[in-house]
């Protein structure tokens, strides 16, 4: 794995994903360490004044009135990581706590936030160990940063708390740091704020939420062309000219994805010779790439916002390049926070409608001429009954977690911190709607890939063929008897959740946009 270098002007998604998912080296660039030098100076510089400054010689939130003297100033600020170091609930994810620390790494590398060389050296050596702070599911109100899954990190480089090494065992982590060679770092004056106050929590789960929405896009587009042919319906409704005249881009590319698994299906454009022929296909078929699509344009939005915080400098207070010392609000996380939510609802609605084509597999009445449930043996057999009934009870979970926790603020901190963001609430239920989504999506390909199969003497497109076989060769099998299906659809999540639905399509179709 290469290494990442962070210098003064932030960092880019791969790099995000890289540290966090995949464990590249991070490095500090030259710049990056003059920059820190620079500012520091002029912290130690406001320290040695009699008269009080904000996070280098007063206490913190409501009481910042208080003027701390020299003597005092490294135990505020060990004691402000103690004290907020106050999380609870489950552990979170290893990779949402090394991208949680990459990301104070970046901001802290671009010299506005006056913490020393050394602390920021400290900070790239935990995170190339290995090291893991444990971090909990509770503690963030989004406001002042994501202050409690930070402190947790900072207490860490301090040689305190518990920590994972990189074998996945949790030990103190001081023994850790002593193990890798690491020195815990003796903070000093803004340097402990300076550690916790930021929305790099909420930022890093945005960035991997999008990485991961991606697949899922296609793939939905990929699930939806599938059931489309199992249905036999008409490709005709995803030709280019409807969407051209109007012109919402996500929605154009899901069309032209789609028509590219469909291209040369032989089960497409039967809807009129039933003997009761359609008119059109039903709405979860004919406006599959206008729900996916307005999903697509929600992503481009939410992406355009996590760019700009991933190039922003976000601490309180900060260090501007003239030397000033600025207190600010630009810890609030209301940015990220509604993205997060719209990307919720979105991906709410993509579970939906996929839903509601699985639900149409399934039925007789709306099936044309594929067996109930896509049994074997209806009756004796109930095909694929219970998974649509998981698949409804996730479609019913995403409903609940599209309800926006940004709508919601509780003050705190004596009425100081009077309106927050929720943004890290926000970024954990998307966590878990997404992962909601790949087994929804997964169950669709299972029944789409199975109604296909049982339209005997028609011949699916290439890339709807090339699908089916990845997914067996997966372990995935095809129709027949009832059999213990839990396995399957697990397996057919894995399948999903790896991309390898997209993989298997795309030789055929091209790159999907």
């Amino acid at each position: 794995m290469h290494s990442v270098v962070l210098g003064t002007s932030g960092t880019t998604f791969q790099d995000v994903i890289d540290v966090a998912r995949h464990g590249a080296r991070v490095e500090l660039s030259g710049e990056a360490l003059q920059a820190l030098g620079d500012a520091r100076a002029v912290i130690d510089a406001l320290a040695a004044k009699p008269e009080p400054v904000y996070g280098v010689s007063t206490g913190f939130g409501a009481l910042a009135t208080r003027h701390i003297s020299p003597e005092l100033r490294a135990q505020l600020q060990r004691n402000i990581v103690r004290s907020h170091a106050a999380g609870m609930g489950p552990r979170v994810e290893r990779e949402v706590v090394r991208a949680l620390m990459f990301l104070r790494l970046k901001t802290v590398a671009s010299g506005h936030t006056g913490v020393r060389p050394e602390v920021a050296r400290t900070m790239a050596d935990v995170l190339n160990a290995g090291i893991t702070p444990v971090v909990h599911e509770y503690g963030s109100l989004g406001c002042s940063g994501d202050l409690a899954p930070l402190s947790h990190c900072a207490l860490a480089l301090m040689g305190e708390g518990d920590a994972e090494g990189p074998d996945g065992t949790v030990k103190p982590a001081g023994e850790l740091l002593a193990a890798a060679g690491i020195q815990p770092v003796e903070l000093r004056e803004k340097e402990g704020l300076a550690l916790l106050n930021g929305t790099d929590g909420m930022l890093g789960m945005l960035i991997m939420a999008l990485a991961d929405l991606d697949t899922l896009y296609k793939s939905a587009d990929i699930t939806a062309a599938l059931s489309l042919e199992a249905l036999l319906g008409t490709e005709k409704v995803l030709e280019p000219e409807l969407h051209d005249i109007r012109p919402h881009p996500g929605q154009g590319a899901s069309a032209a994805n789609m028509l590219a698994v469909l291209k040369g299906s032989g089960l497409t454009g039967h809807f009129q010779e039933e003997e009761a022929p359609r008119v059109q296909d039903a709405y979860s078929v004919r406006c599959a790439p206008q729900v996916a699509g307005a999903g697509r344009d929600t992503m481009a939005h939410a992406r355009l916002v996590a760019e700009r915080e991933l190039a922003s400098a976000v601490d309180n207070p900060v260090v501007l390049r003239d030397g000033q010392v600025r207190s600010n609000g630009n810890f609030h996380g209301a940015p990220v926070a509604y993205v997060l939510d719209f990307l919720a609802i979105a991906a709410a609605d993509l579970g939906s409608i996929a839903e509601r084509r699985t639900d149409r597999l399934l039925d007789k009445n709306r099936s044309h001429g594929l067996p109930p449930f896509l049994a074997d043996d209806a009756g004796v057999d109930s095909g694929l009954m219970i998974a649509q009934y998981t698949q409804a009870a996730l479609v019913s979970e995403m409903k609940r977690l599209a309800v926006p926790a940004s709508a919601d603020s509780i003050p705190s901190s004596a009425m100081q911190e009077d309106h927050v963001s929720m943004g890290w609430s926000a970024a954990r239920k998307l966590r878990t709607a997404i992962g909601n989504l790949n087994r929804i999506l997964a169950v669709e390909l299972y029944a789409a890939t199975r109604g296909i199969e049982l339209r005997r003497g028609l011949t699916p497109a290439p890339a709807s063929q090339a699908a089916i076989e990845a997914l067996r060769a997966a372990g995935v099998e095809g129709p027949g008897p009832d059999r213990f299906l839990a396995p399957d659809l697990e397996a057919a999540d894995a399948f999903v959740r790896a991309g390898k639905l997209v993989a298997a399509v795309e030789p055929v179709t091209g790159p999907l946009a």
